[in-house]
């Protein structure tokens, strides 16, 4: 017979998970960051240090968290199905996974400029001040995660939840190769306009802006803006 405890362990790590899985998915713990150490959980969550090594385990193996030994446990991906991209296609072909970016993001901004809200529309023109003040900036980390949050706009101004959420799910797919085509330095060569994407939409002309999304994902490396 078992020991009793084992089916209240089992629970109460379930229970950690689910907290655990709050933090990341509530951007409480961004992708990339380092999570508290064990023994800071075991303090901060008052349970057992083995019910967290299991829970945090079990989120590794979920996806969503890598252990990394003597550096620490990483925030690596928000959902059980972004984590299983991430390790599907962190080696893809930079060639393919434009062209899937591309095939997504023209589908997306052709349904944006059909069914954009006013309220989209801002919060474009924000997204892309945003944008352009993070290249001007020179912060190339800054202005990956700017662009990559302005392309989840156009993504949901789509007003399609399931395009959105297969779009979100890739996202540290695709920052990882936008971070890798932009350096760690920007350079003036390889700026993208993208101005004319967020008129198209704004202008509800659904074939130049799926022209324009489609087109952008190619454009990543140096080349005329």
């Amino acid at each position: 017979m078992p020991p009793l405890t084992s089916p209240r362990r089992s629970a109460l790590a379930d229970q950690v998970i689910a907290q655990l899985r709050a933090q990341i998915t509530s951007g409480e713990w961004p992708v990339g960051s380092r999570i508290p150490t064990e023994p800071e959980l075991v303090e901060q969550l008052g349970v057992a240090r083995n019910t967290v090594r299991e829970a945090v385990r079990a989120l590794a193996h979920n996806g969503l968290l890598d252990i990394r030994q003597g550096s620490g446990t990483y925030v690596v991906a928000t959902s059980e199905l972004a984590g299983v991209m991430h390790r599907r296609f962190a080696d893809a072909e930079t060639g393919h996974v434009a062209e899937l970016r591309s095939a997504l993001e023209a589908a997306a901004a052709r349904l944006a400029a059909q069914r954009r809200t006013a309220q989209d529309v801002r919060q474009l023109d924000t997204l892309l001040a945003r944008r352009e003040a993070a290249w001007e900036s020179g912060a190339a980390e800054a202005f990956v995660q700017a662009d990559a949050t302005l392309h989840m706009a156009v993504v949901a101004a789509s007003h399609n939840e399931v395009l959105a959420e297969i779009y979100a799910d890739l996202g540290s797919v695709l920052r990882d190769f936008l971070r890798a085509d932009v350096g760690e330095e920007l350079r003036p060569e390889a700026h993208m306009d993208h101005s004319r994407l967020v008129e198209a939409i704004r202008a509800g002309d659904a074939d130049l802006a799926a022209a324009e999304a489609g087109a952008h994902p190619f454009g990543c490396r140096p080349g005329p803006g």
